[in-house]
């Protein structure tokens, strides 16, 4: 009897149609395409095999790429017991049922490779679970994941296993396969070179994508060749991979964000536009614009904040596809403003100072005196009135009397804070000046 969650390696029935994918599917680790950085000879897996010491893995990486077919051919080459299960569908319950059939198997002399799909779905207490069967050798775990393991693994499990990064296939890879699906077809696509070129591009780096299109695309009974204008018709657009909770929406905000950090407006619209295609909420997308002026620009342009502020106060006037444009504007903007981060710094710089004396009083000569006995504590004693002096600048002490001076902002000479660094050089010298004196 075949073991729960065991997936066979031919179909059940022989006779029963298989979906392209399934026919492609690579018989040994040689035919894969497009993961030669982890699968070539120097690869992280070609010297495990070729040593003949596989240790547990994480894949990660996007869907389509190899998870599958590569954990099942390791467990072929490796002559251990392939297994999978989904986290998705497994409770407790089957994985006690998992693991007790490979301590049967491991009792007989057969080990097992457990391969375990979108593995970071399991909590900290299931992902615990698989630590002591890892350990005495009763499972060889080969995980799968789409989000960054470093977020959502236990370090105890990521201690035991190496994590494997997969790519998403080029448009080269992805030929390849196409290629292949033809042969296996017998007949080549009824698409002319751009068309080709579109349905590629549809696929968005999926292998098991570019597959389903192919069947689809070679079932259509027509003559000659269709341009990608007839291909669009009769084909939807793959919609990108993203999900506005997981990695890929952090990758694309750091991208937006670094991009106008470095001045680049056409990077910035860019990966802006891909975020709105994909699903974004624009207002999302207006408040870390809003952040980007405050964080990368401050008073190198102050006019930034304003633009940003403007724009989104648009946008919720018009809303959507017209206040996207105002956005758009604000982000050229910024990407062409002159960049400073001092008072971002300087501002973390007093948390800090702030944390480390925080219950240091300020000096008595700044505090009001409102009652007699907080007079006759030396409360307000010595104040001088900055309109009083000389050029309008005291040049007493603010912080408190046992801290040292610290230099938080240091305004860097670009833009408008070129002007503010010439006024703080001015009250720097004459504080120096009243000091001394």
């Amino acid at each position: 009897m075949a073991d729960l969650f065991e997936t066979p390696d031919t179909p059940s029935e022989s006779n029963a149609p298989r979906p392209l994918a399934d026919r492609l599917r690579p018989r040994t680790l040689s035919e894969v395409i497009g993961q030669d950085q982890v699968l070539g000879p120097d690869g992280p897996l070609g010297v495990m095999l070729s040593s003949g010491a596989l240790s547990s893995l994480v894949f990660w990486g996007p869907p389509g790429v190899g998870k599958t077919t590569i954990a099942r051919l390791l467990a072929h080459e490796t002559d251990l017991h392939f297994v999978q299960i989904s986290a998705i569908f497994t409770g407790v319950p089957e994985l006690r049922k998992v693991f007790e059939a490979a301590k049967h198997r491991r009792a007989n002399g057969q080990g097992t490779l457990l391969f375990v799909d979108e593995i970071h779905r399991f909590n900290k207490a299931q992902q615990d679970g698989f630590l002591p069967h890892m350990e005495d050798g009763t499972i060889l775990l080969v995980g799968a994941t789409t989000e960054n393991p470093s977020f959502e693994l236990n370090a105890a499990l990521l201690s035991r296993a190496q994590v494997l990064v997969l790519k998403r296939l080029t448009l080269a890879d992805l030929e390849l396969l196409t290629q292949r699906a033809e042969q296996e077809l017998g007949r080549s696509l009824p698409l002319d070179g751009d068309a080709r070129e579109a349905l590629l591009e549809m696929a968005d780096g999926d292998g098991r994508a570019i597959l389903n299109l192919v069947e689809q695309v070679a079932a259509w009974k027509v003559e000659g060749k269709l341009d990608t204008k007839a291909l669009s018709m009769r084909l939807m657009r793959r919609a990108a991979q993203y999900d506005k909770s997981g990695d890929a929406h952090y990758n694309l905000i750091s991208a937006l964000h670094k991009s106008v950090r470095g001045s680049d407006p056409d990077a910035a619209l860019y990966w802006f536009a891909r975020m709105l295609e994909s699903g974004e909420d624009p207002r999302y997308l207006a408040r870390r614009i809003t952040r980007m002026a405050v964080e990368d620009i401050g008073l190198a342009d102050p006019q930034a904040q304003a633009v940003c502020l403007q724009g989104w106060e648009t946008y919720e006037r018009l809303g959507s596809p017209e206040g996207e444009l105002a956005l758009a504007q604000a982000l050229v903007y910024l990407a062409l403003a002159p960049k400073s981060n001092a008072a971002y710094t300087a501002y973390k710089g007093a948390v800090q100072s702030a944390r480390k004396t925080g219950s240091e009083p300020p000096p008595k000569h700044i505090l009001n005196a409102p009652t007699r006995l907080m007079a006759e504590q030396g409360y307000g004693k010595g104040y001088a009135y900055d309109h009083d002096a000389e050029d309008g600048f005291s040049g007493q002490n603010y912080f408190p009397e046992t801290m040292k001076r610290p230099v938080l902002y240091v305004p860097v000479e670009r833009g408008f804070e070129r002007e503010l660094k010439k006024r703080l050089d001015y009250f720097t010298r004459l504080r120096i000046k009243r000091t001394d004196g």
